[in-house]
Order: C-alpha cells, then sequence, then structure tokens
C-alpha cells in the first residue's frame, strides 16, 4: 500500500468511526478523522498511532452539520485525497436544530454526506481513481421527501434515523452518477452492528464487535477488488439490491433538495 495515500474518515471518536480510523491507519493510509470534540480526538489520534504505529494521523475539527464548518475545513486542505468515508451520525431523542434552523439528523446524516462530497470533489479527483464510502444501513426506509427534517409529523428519532439513512443510499447513486466520469467511485454500505452511542439512542445494542462493524466499509476503501464498481450498496461484503436507488426521479429530487441548502 502506498503510505502517502490519504483517506478522510467523519465520526471517528465514535466505536465504529475509530475502528474505521485504526483499520485504515493500520493499511498504511494518512489518516484525517472529521470530529467535534478535541478532547476525544486527541486520544482518538493517540490511541491509532499507538495501536498502529503509523504516526500519519491528525484530526480536524468541525461540525458536520454545518455548511460553513465544512467549507472552512475544505479550504484549509491541501493536497489530493484518495479516500473519503463518510460516517457521523447522530440520532437525538428529541427533535434538535442546528442554529441555522435545520433538523439535527437530516443536518448531520444526510447534508453532511452531500456537503462533503461536493466540497471535497475537486481533491478526489486529484487523487482519482478515488473512493467515497458511505455508510448507510440496512435500517432504512419511510422516507418523506416532502418533510426530510420532520417539520410536520412527530418526531421520532427510529424513524427520521431510517428515513436519512435511506437518504444516504440514494444520494449514493446521485454521486456516483456525476463522478463516474472523474474516476471517483461512489459506495454505500452497512456496518455491523455495534453496541456504541447511536444505537443505545435508538433504543438497540449491538452484537458484534468495532472491528466487526468497521469490516465493510473499510473493505470498500481499500480493496483492490472494487476498481470501477460504484453507485452500489454492500452488507456484510455482498453487493445487495437496493430498491431505494432504483427509483431515479426521486434520487434525482432529493439531490436538488439537498443542494438548495
Amino acid at each position: 500500500m502506498d503510505t502517502k495515500r490519504t483517506a478522510i474518515v467523519t465520526g471517528a471518536t465514535g466505536a465504529i468511526g475509530k475502528a474505521i480510523a485504526r483499520q485504515m491507519a493500520d493499511f498504511g493510509y494518512n489518516v484525517s478523522i472529521f470530529v467535534r470534540n478535541e478532547m476525544k480526538a486527541k486520544n482518538t489520534v493517540d490511541e491509532i498511532i499507538t495501536t498502529t504505529g503509523n504516526e500519519n494521523v491528525e484530526y480536524v475539527i468541525v461540525d458536520l452539520s454545518r455548511k460553513d464548518a465544512i467549507r472552512q475545513a475544505v479550504e484549509g486542505w491541501d493536497g489530493p485525497l484518495h479516500v473519503l468515508i463518510n460516517n457521523a451520525a447522530v440520532t437525538p431523542r428529541r427533535r434538535e436544530e442546528t442554529p441555522e434552523g435545520i433538523e439535527m439528523q437530516f443536518a448531520t446524516n444526510v447534508l453532511g454526506y452531500f456537503w462533503m462530497m461536493q466540497y471535497f470533489e475537486p481533491y478526489l479527483k486529484m487523487g482519482a481513481p478515488s473512493r467515497i464510502v458511505n455508510v448507510a444501513s440496512y435500517w432504512a426506509g419511510d422516507l418523506d421527501i416532502g418533510d426530510l427534517e420532520c417539520r410536520n409529523s412527530h418526531y421520532n428519532n427510529d424513524r427520521i434515523y431510517r428515513q436519512s439513512k435511506q437518504a444516504d443510499r440514494m444520494l449514493t447513486v446521485a454521486f456516483a452518477g456525476r463522478m463516474k466520469k472523474d474516476g471517483i467511485a461512489v459506495n454505500a454500505a452497512h456496518p455491523g452492528d455495534v453496541n456504541s452511542i447511536l444505537s443505545n439512542n435508538l433504543g438497540y445494542g449491538g452484537h458484534e464487535s468495532p472491528d466487526s462493524g468497521a469490516d465493510t466499509p473499510v473493505w470498500l476503501a481499500s480493496s483492490d477488488d472494487f476498481e470501477g464498481i460504484t453507485g452500489k450498496y454492500f452488507e456484510h461484503r455482498d453487493e445487495t439490491n437496493c430498491r431505494f436507488g432504483r427509483d431515479k426521479g426521486l434520487v434525482e429530487k432529493l439531490f436538488e433538495i439537498c443542494e438548495s441548502y
């Protein structure tokens, strides 16, 4: 593996995100974790460096629910990007909004992915052939294209999380079609079922280890088997039919709505 290859992992202080970042570092990538909490970021970077022996690990403090924060982080980026792993997600039990007035799950879990892909596209082109891996879920569905921010219905964090993960799978298809010509592959994956803050907020536990949960996203990001494969969805290293990506009209409608923010 070329040690000069660079990867960004968002939400890397959580259980699955940290395992993804550590495995990518173990494969020899220069790893940049995009996270909100500086103390957790420092501890995570130190832990990954100690565990892997790879000293090319750094953190960037950024609130992935806010467009301007992502834009500023991108402005500070230098050089090509070879892998972007969108993993950050939140599941607040009560409806919350960003300072811009956007519902928090939609802002972080959906728009955060959208803005990261959009703003890092020039750097991914520089690093082509490059890859984007969107950590989605098999726990997906119930998308209401007319009420993505849950303004007109009762807020249930499980339902809105399912909606956000459906949206991530749909945006994977939308960006894959747009980026293929530039040598950027975009795929989505269900991680393993890991006991985490996110799963606990949804009322679930988890029976898999963080490393097991990180396996499929890291496989998509690093394996030589995926050159030229794009717009697909995977579970447990298996390509899985994604019914959400087949509705091209709805996919494009979602893309247009996200682009309007």
